[in-house]
């Protein structure tokens, strides 16, 4: 069993330590255990309560309301407002409380909707990323176990693959060839899926390597292929290492092609400036490096 803290709680519904207690003493909503030095901790049931009051109290109702009801009555007003609807676009609370209980198809179906309504650059930018950004912290915390972060890699990598799959391409619009892969050490590849989508959707030219990619393989594909740009990522890779010296090798062997780097080494090392070189913050910032309109 996994011990919950009051700060993980915050983390992981947004609402203040403050008011989780006041909902405790002034309402009785919720009874977390305490330790033998009387520190609250929570377990899996009591978080799993918490989610569902506070998508009810987001929703509108008052917690004296919530406080009266029976844990079945809430479990049925909470089925309402999990179902697929328009007005759920920006709550990102279905879908934790989907991978809390590791609910793949109701976690497919609420992106399937949001796809639907919005399409699936919005999807991108607005539910992936803030909902990675917020799971990450309770990756760091400890307050998810390490299936939760299998679960939505798996789901969104999936839904990714499946978007760029059914990308249609006639015709591309430029001369522009967009190599794409992650070096050795590099294995997270959502970042490097959502570039590939957003080349492959506005018709241009691209192959993705992959991961934990030699830099032998990129020289070689990158000469096969006649790549125009090369785009990769430096998060986990070159922590106790410059990046320059990798980056002057693969500049000797690619002459003609524009590098584009990204990721948290990328931003952070002190690199010698080139004019081949460029250093992407986010997808923004990649959309507007090559003028591609939204």
């Amino acid at each position: 069993m996994i011990a919950y803290s009051i700060k993980d709680l915050e983390n992981l519904t947004g609402i203040k330590a403050h008011t989780l207690r006041i909902w405790e003493k002034r309402y009785g909503i919720i009874n977390p255990s305490r330790t033998l030095t009387n520190i609250r901790f929570f377990t899996e049931n009591d978080v799993e309560k918490i989610l569902h009051i506070s998508l009810l109290n987001r929703k509108g109702n008052k917690i004296s309301k919530i406080a009266k009801m029976t844990h079945l009555e809430i479990i049925k007003q909470v089925a309402k407002y999990s179902e697929v609807n328009e007005t759920f676009e920006h709550d990102l609370d279905a879908l934790m409380m989907s991978i809390f209980e590791l609910d793949s198809v109701k976690f497919n179906i609420l992106l399937d909707n949001h796809i639907d309504f919005r399409g699936f650059e919005y999807v991108i930018e607005s539910i992936f990323y803030p909902l990675l950004d917020k799971l990450s912290v309770m990756w760091i915390g400890g307050s998810v176990k390490s299936v939760h972060e299998a679960f939505v890699t798996s789901s969104i990598r999936r839904k990714i693959i499946h978007q760029i799959e059914n990308i249609k391409t006639k015709e591309y619009k430029s001369d522009m060839k967009f190599l794409i892969y992650l070096p050795e050490q590099e294995s997270n590849e959502l970042s490097a899926l959502f570039v590939e989508y957003i080349l492959a959707i506005n018709n241009i030219k691209v192959i993705n390597l992959g991961i934990n990619v030699p830099l032998i393989d990129v020289l070689e594909a990158s000469y096969i292929f006649g790549a125009t740009h090369i785009f990769t990522i430096f998060n986990d890779s070159f922590t106790e290492s410059p990046i320059q010296p990798y980056l002057n090798e693969l500049l000797k062997n690619v002459t003609n092609t524009r590098i584009m780097i990204s990721g948290f080494q990328a931003t952070n090392q002190v690199l010698a400036p080139n004019e081949n070189i460029s250093i992407i913050s986010g997808l923004e910032d990649f959309k507007n490096a090559l003028n591609l309109e939204d």
